[in-house]
Formats: structure tokens, sequence, C-alpha cells
């Protein structure tokens, strides 16, 4: 069984829920750890068409103060004070002192932009691109994954193949050639020499890739390489919270994983499942 959600987020971004409603919900459901881990305010020029970049902004320190509240109080689901930090090219002065900002237990990396495009911000321009056009961006992304694996600012390597949330076929063509795994599997490397985790998040059951993030070729590759894994809802209100988690723990087990990670300011302890 589970009992850690690693990746969650709060209305302090563009969740719907309280951190206090949230952890609610975490101990309704069972949970031992529930990682708080809001986004963090990107720069200008990197925008999504609903931007919620100034709200954030002001209520980051109600975030921060009323997790460390839940963390200190000692209840039966431990509370974890986390980040998810965007890996934006051309800024890692920006995102080093952002993760430097506050005594975060668990730093989440995690790649949403190609470029200056936030490429999960909506299907348009998918829905008119080329296989060709796709396989550009794919790479793209796995080479954006790998630098924010080398960076060394974070613990967990979130929701992997994000980049196939409105493309889940032509991604899976793109997927099966030995050029593209070879590409993967750099960035899993990596992963492993930095001593990181790899997320398997249900987020992608929710979303029009109908599909678990990482899909099964980079699952297995995982594997083979022994990589520490976390588990997440990557929940935005609370009936997300250990959304699936029980289809989490079939697929993580149909590859050999037994244990899941739980990160706390740095250090891994692993959790039979």
């Amino acid at each position: 069984m589970i009992l850690a959600d690693m990746h969650t987020h709060t209305r302090y971004s563009h969740g719907a829920s309280t951190p206090e409603d949230m952890y609610a919900a975490a101990v309704a459901r069972g949970l031992t750890c529930l990682a708080f881990t809001e986004h963090s305010p990107r720069p200008v020029g990197f925008d999504y068409t609903h931007e919620y970049r100034e709200h954030l902004t002001r209520h980051l320190p109600d975030y921060v103060r009323e997790v460390r509240a839940l963390r200190d109080g000692g209840g039966a689901c431990e509370a974890l004070l986390g980040m998810e930090m965007d890996w934006l090219d051309g800024q890692e002065d920006f995102t080093r002192a952002a993760c430097a900002a506050c005594d975060y237990d668990v730093l989440l990396g995690s790649v949403h932009f190609i470029g200056r495009w936030g490429f999960d911000d909506g299907d348009t321009p998918w829905k008119s691109f080329s296989q060709e056009e796709c396989d550009r961006q794919y790479q793209a992304y796995f080479e954006a994954w790998e630098r924010m694996i080398r960076s060394g600012l974070f613990h967990v390597a979130s929701h992997p193949d994000l980049v196939k949330i409105f493309s889940v076929e032509q991604f899976h063509v793109w997927l099966s050639r030995p050029e593209s795994m070879d590409l993967v599997r750099r960035g899993l490397t990596a992963l492993r020499d930095a001593g990181m985790c790899m997320e398997i998040s249900s987020a992608g059951l929710r979303k029009p890739c109908g599909e678990i993030y990482p899909a099964a070729p980079i699952m297995s590759m995982a594997a083979q390489l022994a990589l520490p894994i976390t588990f997440a809802s990557d929940a935005h209100c609370v009936n997300d919270v250990a959304h699936g988690f029980d289809r989490l723990a079939s697929y993580a087990r149909s590859f050999g994983f037994r244990e899941y990670t739980v990160v706390r300011r740095g250090h891994k302890i692993a959790m039979p499942f």
C-alpha cells in the first residue's frame, strides 16, 4: 500500500483547496506522509494563458506559514514543505535562488516550458503539429529534462514524460525509436548518478493522454537502472489526493519495483508497498 503522496498543490497557485483541507483528505485516505509542493513563481516571459504568478507570489508566505504549521503540528500524517520548481533554460540563477529561499523538505524538478512555450497550456498547438514537429518537441523536452537533472538542484524528477499530455499517440511513435530511448536513458542515468528519485504519477490518468507518467518503456528502463521512485497524485484539490494509488502500485510492481521513497531534507527513506 502506498502511504505517501509526494506531489500536491493548493489554492495558492491554480489549485482549489487549502493546505488544511488537503491535509485532512490525506488523513482520511490513511496516508502517513503528504508533501506540499506548490509551484514556484516564474520570471516574466515564461507565461501561461491563465497566469497565476501574481496570486502565487502574493500568497507564498501564507503557503509556507500554513504548511509549516501542519508540519510542526505532530498529526497522524507527516506534512512536508516542498516546492515544484520549473526548469527554465537560461534561468538557472533564478531557480537556484528560489530553491534556497526557504527550508524546503523536498524539491521537485519539472519541465513545463520548451524555450518560453508552456507546452502543457492547452492542446491547440499540438492539434496542428505533424509527427515530425512533435518529434522535435519531444527531443527538446528530454534534452531540457536532462539539463534539469544535471543541475543538481532537485530531489525528485516529477512526471517524467509530461510532454505527451496532448499527443500521446505521436509520443509513443517517437518513443519506439532506438535513438529516442537513448536520449531517455541519458536522462535516467543522470538521475541515478545525481541520487534523485523518479516520480510515478497518476496525474496523467486525469489528463487527455489518459495514462500514467511515465510510460511503460521508461518504467522498464528505470527498473533496469534500479532507480528510486516516489508516488504522486499531483493533486490540485481534495478529491485528487492519493488518486489512483492502487493502480500506481500495480503498475510499479509489474516492472519489479517493491519499494518507494519518502524524501525529507535530501534524505531518502525506502518504504515497501
